[in-house]
């Protein structure tokens, strides 16, 4: 119907309630509603902020089924610490006289940024995590390689990857990484990162609770704090999208435990 389609471009493009919808489609607000909840539209939570389409949320239906993998990029916290909490002026001068300031924008790439390449299962939402100087395919491939041993050391077999459209994951070595480890490698569509939301999701949080969480007097002590809050997360942190249980909770084997 007209109406309906109405309602529901006006919901996804503008963003507007019942009551303004109601008045620009000259229709009753209650219709309205009942239009948005028939179509998932009825929250804005369900709409996607980017594209302002309906989420369309799913979980495979055991662990290993899928996992999802992404680089989250973070400038490095110079000695002393970083502009967040000490300042823009301070930090500005504590990165000055950090040892291995880089010369040129290729000198020294640790003083540059930390990649955080993640992997998260999609049906307990368990995280892993290691912190390199590159997103490189080697790179992205050997985070792979561990977490999949990882994974299998739980008892969890991988059989999907599901990753964004980066060059990484792109390269003749990820495919060929993928075939060696017997898992069939995905991609999202090109510009719609909200097909791996669920990794979108966790570096929310990784950035909330570990990245920015406190003052860091240097980059060394805030990787190192990166386990710690893997645990945290992995097997106390009740998760809103499984029941508000922690994520190790899903897996089969819990005698596995994160260290």
């Amino acid at each position: 119907m007209p109406v309906v389609r109405r309602v529901l471009e006006l919901r996804w493009r503008k963003r507007l309630g019942p009551l303004q919808l109601a008045a620009r489609t000259g229709i009753a607000a209650s219709t309205v509603h009942k239009i948005l909840a028939r179509n998932r539209l009825n929250r804005l939570a369900y709409v996607d902020r980017a594209t302002g389409e309906p989420i369309r949320r799913y979980e495979h239906p055991y662990a290993g089924s899928l996992i999802h993998v992404d680089v989250k990029k973070l400038g490095n916290i110079p000695d002393g610490g970083g502009w967040r909490f000490v300042g823009r002026a301070q930090g500005k001068l504590n990165k000055a006289l950090t040892p291995g300031k880089p010369r040129s924008k290729w000198h020294n790439p640790l003083m540059r940024h930390a990649f955080v390449h993640t992997v998260i299962d999609d049906h307990s939402r368990v995280a892993y995590a290691e912190i390199h100087d590159d997103e490189t395919a080697v790179t992205a491939t050997a985070v792979l390689r561990n977490a999949v041993a990882w994974f299998a050391a739980r008892d969890i077999t991988v059989h999907r990857v599901l990753s964004d459209n980066g060059s990484a994951y792109r390269s003749h070595l990820w495919r060929d990484t993928c075939t060696e480890l017997g898992i069939t490698p995905k991609r999202t569509r090109p510009y719609r990162p909200q097909t791996n939301g669920k990794i979108e999701r966790f570096h929310r949080t990784m950035t909330a609770g570990w990245a920015f969480r406190r003052l860091y007097l240097s980059e060394t002590q805030r990787r190192k704090a990166l386990p710690g809050w893997l645990h945290e997360y992995n097997h106390h942190r009740p998760h809103s999208a499984i029941g508000r249980q922690a994520p190790i909770t899903r897996l089969t084997n819990l005698s596995g435990q994160y260290s």
